[in-house]
């Protein structure tokens, strides 16, 4: 399952992202996490342009994808609609907690999303964290109960 940690540089994504991987983990569930910055790093490709940003989209989105496990957590930015619909996460998680971020072209470029699973509106991880990991957790579980009902049109 994909799950789009995504709000301003400085909002707290980062955070959120390094204590909701161990808290699912400890429910015996097979995490991976990748953080933008550390994907930019592998590939030394720290450029903010349009095409840029829609590249690092694009990685993620292929990170993610390359994975085998039951949740893919990806923490970064993704400022633009176009953006989130190319990663296509099964979960998004917007952390609003700040009105504004440390990069003018970012706060100018950034648009809110209109739909999510979470809106973490305070930096208090202690005090999201459960709701998250309940609702994601759901989340899955419901999914992996339609996967197994859907019809077989193959046969």
């Amino acid at each position: 399952m994909r799950v789009l940690i995504m709000g301003l540089p400085g909002a707290g994504k980062t955070t959120l992202a390094s204590a909701l991987k161990p808290a699912l983990e400890a429910q015996g569930y097979a995490v991976a996490w990748f953080n933008a910055d550390d994907i930019r790093k592998k590939y030394n490709d720290w450029d903010f342009s349009n095409v840029g940003r829609v590249r690092q989209a694009e990685r993620m989105r292929e990170a993610a994808d390359a994975e085998v496990c039951d949740f893919v957590i990806c923490d970064f930015v993704c400022p633009l609609q176009s953006m989130r619909y190319m990663f296509d996460a099964h979960f998004l998680i917007w952390v609003d907690t700040i009105k504004e971020g440390r990069f003018e072209d970012t706060n100018q470029l950034f648009n809110p999303p209109k739909q999510w699973d979470v809106r973490v509106d305070s930096q208090d991880t202690d005090l999201w964290l459960p709701a998250i990991q309940e609702r994601l957790v759901h989340s899955y579980k419901r999914r992996i109960v339609q996967e197994l009902t859907r019809p077989n049109i193959d046969q």
